[in-house]
């Protein structure tokens, strides 16, 4: 196809899913103007948790919840790995474990004991503080280089990959807003955040399930790390732009302003602070020592704090923050160890665990939740899986490259838990929304692995197949 067709496309395909997903919300509105307080749906404890404790006591609760928490998701992550499924699986069913779903059934006093309520702040400002430094690595992972090798391809397929789930997400919260959404929370709210929980892709799962089957160095490998990227950097925009438009509470000049201040932001981190990042880093010679630590780690918590200033949130400061970071591969792997070591072993696994304690599978306690949170996972696969695969073959890959890209973007891991439990602080998703999501996301990063092996084992035996036919 040549390239003005194709570039025609995707215009039309881009143009037409934004129109559709506009006027499913002016639907919406329409129909549940009168319905925003919700009589059966209570809103989330989004409020401030209760003063902790103080003196001795209150810290040797804190000690003993990190040895758990670190332990146990070090075991079943380690259990994850032993079955080719990502660390992060694992350490999320350790979160669940510990929480209402296993442990609070299971014994009560132990986990009144380990979790008390007036302990779940401590733990929720340790896990923010662990998701931004993993926000700034997953900003640090970006390379420019994928995506100048395979920018067709790779924007083509991540933009489809986000507007058909995008699209499919905000037609489902038609027929969920009703039950699941929390008392006096717009459908444009709750709609909007269902197409970015349905979008998104978990570039380091991705990254990593790549690498361990292979890929890292093949053209397949290469073009799925590129889409990705771009994947990333268009949702974390998108879920900025949410946000914003949640947190100003509708749209008018508080939004216009919060949305000005964003783009404002941006230039300044790129234009400003990116140049003289490169400049200091040139001028100071290889190497990371201890002062451009600690001024690499200011940035990064500055950008964190600017955006969570504005209205935005924190995260997104702190992925921008990884992204503007020198272009030189020695130091952006040295910044990545010395930031993992902590985070990924330390900080990440608490908010594992807090997630586990905000998610209750009790409450899903009936046939039709569980149907309606399988329908959740089937939209979501239909969407993200076939919307990449479709994308993929329509810009030239072979039907097998094209699954196989597919699958990798269905990947939601980590990414995912940031984006709900973001929307879970705003009060946009009910408990038993979140707990669904939850579910769909472990789902859906558990069949990525699997899938690529039966696609890879299928493509063997049809090549030899092929072969024998010849000889």
């Amino acid at each position: 196809m040549a390239l003005h067709k194709r570039v025609l496309v995707y215009a039309v395909v881009i143009a037409v899913s934004v129109a559709a997903i506009a006027g499913v919300i002016r639907l919406g509105e329409t129909w549940y103007a009168q319905a925003v307080a919700q009589p059966g749906v209570a809103t989330p404890g989004a409020a401030a948790p209760a003063p902790p404790a103080s003196g001795h006591g209150a810290l040797a609760v804190l000690i003993v919840q990190l040895l758990t928490i670190v332990l146990a998701t070090q075991v079943f992550g380690s259990l994850a790995s032993l079955i080719r499924q990502p660390a992060v699986v694992g350490e999320v069913a350790a979160g669940l474990l510990l929480g209402p779903s296993l442990l609070g059934q299971v014994s009560p006093d132990a986990y009144a004991f380990l979790f008390p309520p007036d302990s779940f702040g401590v733990l929720r400002l340790l896990s923010q503080l662990g998701v931004i430094l993993f926000m700034f690595t997953v900003g640090l992972d970006l390379d420019p280089t994928h995506l100048k090798q395979r920018a067709p391809t790779a924007i083509a397929v991540s933009h489809f990959s986000i507007v058909i789930p995008y699209l499919l997400g905000v037609a489902l919260a038609l027929a969920l807003f009703p039950h699941y959404a929390p008392r006096g929370v717009p459908f444009h709210s709750f709609a909007l955040f269902m197409g970015i929980a349905l979008s998104i892709t978990a570039f380091p799962v991705l990254a990593r399930v790549i690498e361990e089957r292979g890929l890292t160095r093949t053209p397949l490998g290469s073009t799925a790390i590129a889409c990705a990227a771009v994947d990333d950097v268009t949702a974390w925009t998108l879920l900025a732009l949410v946000v914003t438009l949640v947190t100003a509470g509708g749209i008018g000049q508080t939004l216009l302003i919060l949305v000005l201040a964003l783009a404002a932001f941006i230039v300044l981190m790129i234009a400003i602070v990116k140049p003289l990042l490169a400049r200091f880093f040139a001028a100071g010679g290889e190497g990371l020592t201890r002062g451009r630590t600690a001024m690499f780690l200011t940035i990064v918590l500055g950008s964190a704090l600017l955006t969570e200033l504005i209205g935005i949130h924190a995260l997104f400061g702190a992925f921008i923050a990884g992204v503007i970071m020198p272009a030189n591969a020695g130091l952006r792997r040295q910044l990545r160890e010395r930031l993992e070591s902590l985070s990924s072993v330390f900080l990440l696994p608490i908010f594992f665990a807090f997630t586990g304690l905000r998610t209750e599978i009790g409450l899903l306690n009936n046939l039709g939740s569980w149907l309606t949170c399988g329908g959740i996972i089937l939209t979501a696969v239909a969407g993200k899986l076939v919307g990449s695969m479709l994308a993929a073959r329509w810009t030239g890959s072979t039907w097998h490259d094209a699954f196989v890209l597919g699958a990798l973007m269905n990947t939601r891991g980590l990414m995912e838990l940031i984006a709900l439990n973001v929307g879970y602080d705003l009060g946009i998703l009910s408990p038993e929304m979140f707990t669904m999501l939850v579910v769909m996301a472990l789902v859906t990063t558990a069949m990525t692995g699997p899938l690529v092996d039966a696609a890879t084992r299928f493509s063997t035996v049809s090549d030899r197949a092929a072969v024998g036919q010849h000889t």
